[in-house]
């Protein structure tokens, strides 16, 4: 393939942007169609496509205050004021989906991942804004996605394409589903929703947006944004769910809960991860290695995983019979934010962490040794990672609302079938 540099690629009579150039007598800003144009206004032209997204605001997570700063790379090798190098930021040009003018001598990423093992599938664009939740009601070949534009869409694994969408009046903080039902945390109720049937409820409350949700023997737990944890009992097809209590301890939003072992995790913007017996729902202990946000909880066999803004993912194991107390018995510090962890297993059964960063990539480690499988490079910050029941797919939900299938290569081992 032929490769042109920038005066190659723009005389007046050949191309999209030499037309334009002649028409107005004016150049495309070579800047911008790299998505590194930092003036505004500029002098020269920016068309055609719109303009990168402030990732430091449309990508975070709502309950999170954004910072502030950021800024262009300053060159190969080195870190621009965002602290990124060029290598590890895709050229918002290509990923567009127009040939970059620099072509192979573009200092930027020209790929959606690196690493073997998975490729992508499909990009699925539909969603506005951020991406909260993906769930997988059983029985269905559909997936559904929240998000922050306040729809909820519905899309045909078959296909790809979007069935439906259902405008749900407001922000999606959360999604998830259990069995045929669908939940999707809004601000100041959840709505429940049976995909078999079409019953409907609204399960309404007065604690903020929620952020996070998890459901264990008939139970659903919804993380809230002023530090409640509200209990609903029951998923009857002709009466709602009842009210059964609400936990209260964290001082700041709860944005991720997990349940292993008998036991509620949850993750809170305070820097603590509580832990509840969910038999008496009562608080056991609280744990506070963190000293930032901490964004995901997962259990993975006898210990607990946590990751934070502080840039570490904390492994926890029990120091005491019934799992009462627990310690960090290892560390792993990332460069960046650590922002969602989502585990699963390769085709080979083989066990995989799926670890969202700051930095707009997903980071793919085998546990228990941390070593790196891959990288999944984004547009924008992923704050939504799932896995599907079945096939070695997986998806990430990034917050300009672009949904991402990817997939495991190989054969599954009869032993996970």
């Amino acid at each position: 393939m032929e490769v042109r540099g920038p005066r190659a690629a723009m005389p007046a009579e050949e191309g999209r942007y030499g037309r334009l150039w002649a028409r107005t007598g004016t150049k495309v800003c070579s800047f911008w169609l790299e998505g590194r144009c930092t003036r505004n206004p500029c002098r020269f032209l920016h068309v055609e496509l719109p303009p990168p997204r402030n990732n430091n605001i449309a990508c975070r997570h709502p309950a999170v205050k954004p910072k502030s700063g950021g800024g262009a790379s300053n060159g190969k090798g080195s870190k621009g004021k965002d602290g990124f190098k060029p290598e590890e930021r895709l050229c918002q040009h290509w990923a567009s989906g127009i040939s970059c003018v620099k072509g192979d001598k573009c200092e930027f990423r020209h790929s959606w991942s690196r690493g073997e093992g998975f490729s992508l599938l499909a990009k699925l664009d539909g969603h506005d804004k951020g991406i909260a939740g993906i769930a997988f009601p059983s029985g269905l070949d559909k997936l559904y996605t929240g998000s922050n534009d306040g729809m909820v869409k519905i899309w045909d694994c078959h296909t790809g394409q979007c069935s439906d969408t259902v405008n749900v009046g407001s922000e999606v903080g959360c999604l998830i589903s259990e069995g045929p039902w669908v939940f999707a945390g809004l601000r100041n109720v959840i709505k429940a929703w049976n995909v078999e049937n079409g019953a409907l409820f609204d399960l309404q409350f007065s604690s903020g947006l929620v952020f996070s949700m998890v459901i264990d023997n008939n139970m659903l737990f919804a993380g809230c944004q002023n530090g409640d944890i509200m209990v609903w009992r029951g998923t009857s097809l002709t009466s709602p769910p009842q009210l059964l209590t609400t936990l209260k301890g964290h001082t700041r939003a709860v944005v991720s809960l997990v349940i292993g072992a008998n036991r509620l995790y949850s993750g809170s913007v305070d820097h603590t991860i509580r832990v509840w017996d969910i038999q008496n729902l009562v608080c056991i202990t609280t744990l506070k290695g963190h000293t930032n946000v901490v964004m995901s909880v997962l259990c993975w066999d006898n210990y607990l995983l946590s990751c934070s803004l502080d840039q570490t993912i904390k492994v926890w194991a029990a120091t005491s019979p019934g799992g009462r107390d627990l310690e960090v018995i290892y560390t792993h510090n990332e460069d960046h934010e650590v922002l969602a962890l989502k585990g699963m297993h390769d085709m080979e059964g083989k066990p995989v962490l799926l670890c969202s960063c700051d930095d707009d990539t997903v980071h793919l480690y085998e546990l228990p040794t941390f070593a790196e499988r891959g990288r999944i490079y984004s547009r924008c910050k992923v704050l939504a990672l799932q896995v599907a029941p079945t096939g070695g797919l997986f998806f990430t939900g990034d917050g300009a609302g672009t949904l991402n299938v990817w997939k495991w290569s190989g054969e599954p081992k009869q032993a996970m079938l």
